[in-house]
């Protein structure tokens, strides 16, 4: 009988064929990968770093629907951090066999986790009522529209059926299109509270330009 052997397209996959010698890094072979790794390391910053002393004057001064806006926005950053890095650390840094990517993974983990309580910091200083603040806590299960967008990235980490580029895809939509867009939306409310904070992430992350 004639064996036809049906490769898939991630068998030809650079980035996903085993590497026996995936644990060091030198000497280096991805030069690109390796400079976006040392670029986002020179950006590293925390949280301790980010003065919130004027943010109460500030947040008191917007209207009730500015505070809204502020806090829904918030609490899907928060939230959505979380789920970026479900995907780096369940699925991306375990497939990628190269060792440039999985160090700038291993710091992207890192990143996410100090943006995720950086946001959860804003809600926990700008929102008092104590309800209010877990409510904002748990937007994944208690607002529809941040479930539903969270409810598509959780899907794809947990497909295994899709191939490594279309999850790729994926989140660079999550990424690159929700929560940019997000970034840019609250930037162009040009609230004083936040044209302090977004300057200071712009100017931290100005590598990604």
């Amino acid at each position: 009988l004639l064996q036809v052997s049906i490769r898939s397209p991630e068998d030809e996959e650079p980035l996903l064929k085993e590497n026996p010698n995936r644990f060091v890094v030198f000497p280096l072979k991805y030069h690109d990968i390796w400079g976006f790794y040392k670029k986002a390391v020179a950006s590293f910053w925390t949280v301790e770093e980010v003065d919130l002393g004027k943010d109460m004057a500030d947040w008191e001064k917007m209207n009730a629907d500015e505070r809204f806006f502020i806090s829904r926005v918030l609490a899907f950053f928060a939230a959505s951090d979380g789920i970026v890095n479900e995907n780096l650390v369940d699925r991306f840094s375990q497939e990628v066999q190269i060792p440039e990517a999985r160090f700038f993974y291993g710091f992207q983990i890192a990143m996410e986790n100090i943006h995720s309580e950086m946001y959860s910091k804003l809600i926990e200083t700008y929102i008092r009522d104590e309800v209010e603040r877990n409510t904002l806590f748990n937007a994944i299960f208690e607002f529809p529209c941040i479930a539903k967008k969270a409810d598509w990235a959780l899907k794809w980490i947990a497909d295994q059926q899709a191939s490594f580029a279309e999850r790729v895809i994926a989140f660079a939509a999550v990424e690159g299109t929700v929560v940019d867009f997000l970034h840019l939306l609250i930037i162009s409310r040009n609230i004083e509270i936040f044209c302090r904070y977004f300057l200071f992430w712009i100017i931290c992350f100005d590598f990604l330009a």
